[in-house]
């Protein structure tokens, strides 16, 4: 009885999981949510960024975050905490910085989380109709969805792990056939033109900067959120000195790439100049309109159906690490303590995932209300504010990074403490400055609620700095 007491009371804090470099990775990936990118933001980057170019905007992203990566997973060895941003920059720049930028990462990744909610609700509410079934609001979509969720982000990470596994598995695998037979039969396919060729025109400089690079690089950002989140799973790993750098890499690596070369191939499938038509004519159906040409009809369907998984998995990723971002904060004492107790039996931060999904139900109801259009108001508004947040998050996170190594001089590895974190802190204020002043396109809004979106982010990392005041003492 003694012994069981023990393990009780000092389990209470801390989180129990097994995850392997692949399980995380299956994790920060499936948050990404591979298949949903191709499908809604590649037409967008072709219309409004830079045409036919604009897979290499990927590889250029690519790069910019493996800088980020270096100095990140570089300090990861010395960050016990699993709070991800929140203990680098509270490490790096101090307390009042450290809350902030975890008021910051809550109010960020919560609104990727809503925006998601409001997108799958369209897409199942749609999918329902064109199988004969009756028209439902988004929102009890919506709820169905946050239920299914709930009861995932409640019991054991292995079981989230699991789940996002064979979800991501086949929700890749459908655009990589399509890749596979667009690059065999040389191009145009889409199009009825097999003779098109494949796409070079991310091979020309006069491309690349053509139309708007600056938009297509803000597009491009956006589809790697989620991958920056291996660290907040530190306390589920095995050998997380280990497993939280290489699953940093391979998740990066692994999305650009799968990211450059299926926008190249949806552009080949077409021809440069059809692409940019049929992206700036139909952007929605793209994708779906491109695996029925190159694919067959019955591969619009499994892609369909697919599409919604996507959404699926992308959401129980971050709800995961929501739940990881709380807990964190209710052990480090900046929000109530229970919020960082696990569960005794499946150890889990349940109550941490209660409170997610609380969150989650009131923010729905609150856009159901308000009679928002779930994708172009809910998904547009919420998912560019995700982008703001998350570059910000990352910029300061770099700081941070540099900051460290300068002061504790634990490690002086000139490129993996300054070299590489400068150039990615450079590269990131970079894409933070296209992304505030495009800002606008990107939320499909108008200048003033834009102003209004960035300023609930200023006020939730100014929140989080002042509330460090009061736990500090």
């Amino acid at each position: 009885m003694g012994h069981t007491g023990s393990t009780e009371s000092t389990g209470r804090r801390t989180l129990s999981g097994s995850l392997g470099v692949g399980s995380i990775v299956f994790m920060v990936v499936a948050a990404a949510a591979p298949l949903t990118v191709i499908a809604g933001t590649v037409p967008l980057g072709i219309s409004l960024g830079n045409g036919p170019a604009f897979p290499i905007t990927y590889a250029l992203c690519s790069a910019i975050l493996l800088l980020f990566a270096v100095g990140f997973c570089a300090m990861s060895r010395h960050v016990r905490e699993a709070g991800a941003f929140y203990s680098y920059v509270e490490r790096g720049l101090g307390r009042a910085p450290g809350l902030g930028t975890a008021f910051l990462a809550l109010a960020t990744y919560t609104a990727v989380q809503v925006a998601l909610y409001g997108f799958i609700g369209d897409v199942i509410g749609e999918t329902i109709v064109r199988l004969g079934g009756p028209a439902l609001p988004w929102w009890l979509c919506a709820f169905a969805t946050i239920a299914v969720v709930a009861f995932l982000g409640y019991r054991h990470i292995d079981l989230s792990g699991r789940v996002l596994s064979v979800l991501l598995c086949c929700e890749v695998a459908i655009v990589l056939v399509m890749d596979t037979v667009v690059v065999l039969t040389g191009g145009g396919t889409a199009a009825g033109a097999p003779d098109e060729g494949l796409s070079t025109a991310w091979l020309h400089p006069a491309q690349i900067v053509a139309g708007d690079l600056g938009i297509g690089i803000m597009f491009a950002i956006a589809s790697f959120i989620g991958f920056e989140a291996t660290a907040v799973f530190r306390s589920e790993a095995r050998d997380p000195d280990r497993t939280v750098p290489r699953a940093t890499y391979a998740a990066l690596i692994l999305v650009g790439v799968f990211y450059t070369v299926s926008s190249w191939a949806v552009v080949s499938a077409w021809g440069d100049g059809e692409a940019v038509r049929q992206a700036t004519a139909d952007p929605e159906n793209m994708l779906l309109t491109t695996i029925r040409r190159v694919l067959g009809t019955a591969a619009v369907d499994i892609a369909d159906a697919l599409l919604v998984t996507s959404i699926f998995a992308a959401i129980l990723a971050f709800h995961n690490v929501l739940a990881r971002y709380f807990f964190a904060l209710g052990n480090s004492g900046a929000l109530p303590e229970p919020l960082g107790r696990s569960h005794p039996r499946h150890g889990s931060p349940h109550i941490a995932s209660i409170t997610q999904t609380t969150t989650s139900i009131v923010l729905v109801v609150g856009f159901a209300l308000s009679r928002l259009n779930p994708v172009t108001q809910v998904y547009a508004w919420m998912a560019g504010t995700a982008t703001l947040g998350v570059l910000a998050l990352m910029a300061l996170t770099c700081a941070a990074v540099i900051v460290f190594f300068r002061r504790t001089r634990v490690d002086t590895r000139p490129w993996h403490t300054l070299a590489a974190p400068l150039a990615g802190l450079a590269g990131l204020l970079f894409c933070l400055w296209l992304t505030v002043t495009n800002f606008a396109v990107l939320i499909g809004g108008s200048p003033a609620l834009a102003i209004g979106i960035g300023a609930v982010l200023v006020a939730a990392f100014v929140a989080g700095a002042i509330w460090s005041r009061r736990t500090s003492s």
